[in-house]
């Protein structure tokens, strides 16, 4: 067992992380927000494995429990997703100390978070994650919302928990193609902030694609410590926080193009992660053994290095559409080592489009 504190100017919570965590849902939920209601919202793959269990563990703390779920997959992360779910909840009457909780992956939490953010002006929200994408990035640092046709998350807003609860034997059901992309953003950490982290990654991989208990508490710590960091740092992007998006300005642009789910998110990260090190490495920021170094630990993961994409005009209209674009200059996160990363908004196009096409297949 694990707890990692996230303390911010305005609000505290901690990341719990043990196994059999949620069976504890409940009881931990009641310390936080006592309350007779609460809502359990999540997707229907992870609601028939884990909504039984979750949904005992809360009645058993006496609360009432109001639940929705929705269709998996990125195409179904939408505002008609949130208004359906804001129906059931005010059919519900669930008021405003009624918790929140999101049960599943990246997709739940930010679709469900953002509701917990706008029900009410705002209701206790409770991140549970059960992939371990949504374990070591997505939940925890607030960023909760919705995709829209014109790009990724673009509808949303900074809203922080009140408590994370991971419980590692949910990653047994996780398919292996969700672990892997899952160790993409465990990679990114590597290269963004801890280079001992990315050595002790390549070194333990067989223990952590064998799910050791042990070996995934170390894991999912030394990760969510990591995010916590940035996330005390920097809670809304304004600095050191943009660190977090090393690969992820043309892993949107990526999903964006080929429709999202076509190329997963991990897979979207590994691909950006390779391209923005290849960039660096033609920009002379860095040692092309980095991009060796990166290159040969997403291959062992299992994570793509190269892919069939769209035209490189296609990709470059798609990264203008980035939250990130200030003043129509693209902000990058570029690798100047393993462990360290820094922001450059002045690299031209051409350059860009040579890193899109060294990525292609």
């Amino acid at each position: 067992m694990a707890t990692v504190p996230v303390n911010l100017p305005h609000h505290r919570y901690d990341v719990i992380i043990e196994p059999g965590a949620l069976d504890r849902l409940g009881s931990i939920v009641r310390e936080l927000a006592p309350h007779d209601r609460c809502a359990l919202m999540g997707d229907m793959t992870v609601f028939s494995i884990y909504g039984e269990k979750a949904t005992a563990a809360l009645t058993g703390a006496e609360y009432h429990v109001v639940s929705d779920t929705f269709e998996p997959g990125e195409k179904f992360k939408t505002l008609d997703t949130v208004r359906r779910m804001y129906d059931v909840m005010l059919d519900q009457r669930l008021e405003r100390r009624s918790p929140v909780v999101a049960l599943g992956g990246g997709i739940t939490g930010d679709t469900v978070g953002f509701v917990a953010a706008s029900y009410l002006r705002g209701v206790p929200f409770v991140q549970c994650p059960t992939s371990l994408l949504a374990m070591v990035d997505a939940s925890v640092g607030g960023k909760v919302g919705v995709n829209v046709p014109q790009g990724k998350n673009l509808i949303g807003a900074f809203y922080q928990p009140i408590v994370v609860v991971m419980d590692p034997f949910t990653l047994q059901t996780l398919p292996p193609r969700e672990l892997r992309c899952g160790m993409a953003e465990c990679v990114k950490h590597g290269v963004i902030r801890d280079a001992d982290l990315f050595t002790w990654i390549d070194e333990n991989l067989a223990k952590i694609q064998a799910l050791n208990p042990d070996t995934l508490v170390e894991l999912l710590r030394r990760n969510v410590a990591i995010k916590a960091a940035v996330v005390m740092e920097d809670e809304k992007e304004s600095g050191v926080r943009a660190h977090l998006n090393f690969g992820h300005t043309f892993a949107h642009a990526i999903e964006a193009t080929a429709g999202y789910g076509v190329i997963e998110h991990g897979e979207a990260v590994s691909l950006g992660m390779v391209a923005a090190t290849t960039l660096a490495v033609e920009q002379q920021m860095c040692s092309p053994q980095v991009l060796e170094q990166l290159a040969a630990l997403l291959d062992r993961i299992g994570l793509p290095v190269t892919a069939d994409l769209p035209d490189t005009d296609t990709l470059m209209n798609a990264m203008r559409l980035d939250k990130k674009v200030a003043d129509n200059r693209l902000r990058l996160v570029l690798p100047t080592k393993l462990g360290e990363v820094v922001i450059r908004n002045d690299i031209e196009d051409p350059a860009i489009a040579a890193a899109w096409q060294a990525i292609r297949q």
